[in-house]
């Protein structure tokens, strides 16, 4: 047994934790959780602990059903939210089969895959996420409209307003758990908050973008009010993405970063961006995964509907922010694509492979987009190159249906559940009769 394990187990003892819950993801990025005593977690960390994989969503067909939950103990962290008395602490997991091979349905498992492809040529991916959501007032009641906590706005400071204080309770329990956070703001909708994290690796930002959501529905929960990172809860209001900053190292350089090159991006900085446009269109169903998530993408704003990139416009959808004078480091792209509802171990994968391709078959990075793309007409798109992501999930699902970059990075399982799933949602939601439709047509038909 290694250090960090030994580590564990101390710590059980003397923080006297009574339960360990074991974390996990399904395909399409629900949190799943089964409780242990401290007493079996070293068994858990030799072996793993056995669950019937048939009832959780993507992870085996009937007939190989027994599947393993193998704790990562360097995710061990204590529960804040359960408060005074035995403690409750929490560590993510690794999907096994039972013979202890991976589990190619386990989304954590496809992120580590692409990572040790990456790690082989000699990269380490970061990832940078600002994250955005709706706080409400009460749960949202089916056919009617949530009433946000407030009606600030940008950047507002508001004296006694829920939105602080709920943002000073999240960001202490967040740090108390090992998740720094960079900024906090209330956001453009009503009732929008952002909260960004600290640059890390990137499995380490998707496990904490899962503890994230988790910690920030607690919190709304304790102060009697819903917190929801559905993409486009409302018409008139802006969206809610996640605006994620990526970059690449090499060891303890950023491979992003060239001294005296336009906007101080290197050569490797320029193919992974072209990767990622090259490949938009097929990685979009990962990186916008819901119904709802076209809905994000349809008006402008901060949310891109175009395949482009460009120097601080903030239209596009690739930015390369502004270079700060001494901090080569620090130099990195931002793709503004994301929303918050994804699966994060799958977005990140999908965009570093992508970005990978780029840069295995030194693709040629585009004219930059120096105007507002949407202000531009269809014909001046066209003629500048500029193409449209999808437009709706049915146009997302079926460019994914054909991509090799796609079902080579999920693997054969994933990318079947996936997609089988994604097209069920589709059929569903063209079926549903909506309120503009009978708010337009009962009246006059």
């Amino acid at each position: 047994m290694g250090k960090q394990e030994d580590f564990v187990l101390r710590s059980l003892e003397e923080r006297d934790v009574r339960f360990v819950r074991l974390w996990f993801t399904d395909v399409l990025g629900f949190l799943k959780s089964v409780a242990v005593a401290p007493a079996e977690l070293e068994g858990a960390f030799a072996e793993g602990i056995g669950f019937d994989g048939s009832a959780i969503e993507g992870f085996a067909r009937v007939y190989e059903a027994d599947m393993l939950a193998k704790p990562d103990p360097a995710t061990f962290q204590i529960l804040p939210w359960r408060g005074e008395g035995p403690s409750t602490a929490r560590m993510f997991c690794d999907i096994e089969m039972p013979d202890g091979s991976p589990s190619y349905a386990d989304p954590r498992h496809v992120l580590k895959r692409t990572l040790g492809k990456a790690a082989d040529r000699g990269f380490t991916f970061y990832t940078h996420p600002e994250i955005e959501f709706y706080l409400f007032k009460n749960a949202p009641e089916a056919g009617e409209e949530p009433v946000p906590v407030d009606r600030s706005g940008y950047f507002d400071h508001t004296a006694q307003s829920k939105g602080a204080d709920f943002r000073r309770e999240a960001i202490t329990m967040l740090e108390s758990m090992g998740i720094s956070v960079e900024f906090s703001h209330h956001e453009g909708g009503p009732g929008q908050q952002e909260i960004d994290l600290r640059y890390a690796d990137a499995l380490t930002t998707a496990d904490n973008i899962m503890t994230f959501r988790t910690v920030i529905r607690e919190v709304a929960l304790g102060q009697d009010i819903w917190a929801s990172f559905m993409p486009k809860p409302f018409t008139t209001h802006p969206g809610s993405g996640m605006h994620t900053h990526v970059s690449l190292f090499e060891g303890d350089q950023n491979a992003f970063y060239e001294p005296g090159a336009q906007y101080q991006l290197s050569r490797t900085g320029r193919q992974f961006i072209a990767g990622v446009l090259h490949h938009a269109r097929e990685i979009s169903v990962v990186t916008n995964q819901w119904v709802n998530s076209y809905k994000r993408m349809m008006f402008g704003g901060e949310a891109p509907s175009y395949i482009c990139w460009g120097h601080n416009n903030r239209s596009a959808m690739v930015r390369v922010p502004m270079y700060k004078p001494n901090k080569g480091q620090s130099t990195r792209v931002e793709l503004r694509t994301i929303d918050a509802a994804c699966n994060p171990y799958l977005a990140f994968a999908a965009v570093l492979a992508a970005g990978m391709k780029g840069i295995e078959g030194e693709y040629e990075l585009p004219r930059e987009a120096e105007d507002d793309v949407w202000s531009l007409t269809e014909r001046e798109r066209t003629a500048l190159g500029i193409e449209p992501l999808p437009k709706n999930l049915n146009e997302a699902i079926t460019i994914a249906e054909s991509s090799e970059l796609l079902a080579e990075t999920l693997g054969e399982q994933v990318f079947d559940f996936f997609l089988r799933n994604k097209r069920a949602e589709w059929d569903e939601y063209r079926g549903q009769v909506s309120a503009f439709e009978r708010d337009r047509m009962l009246p006059v038909i």
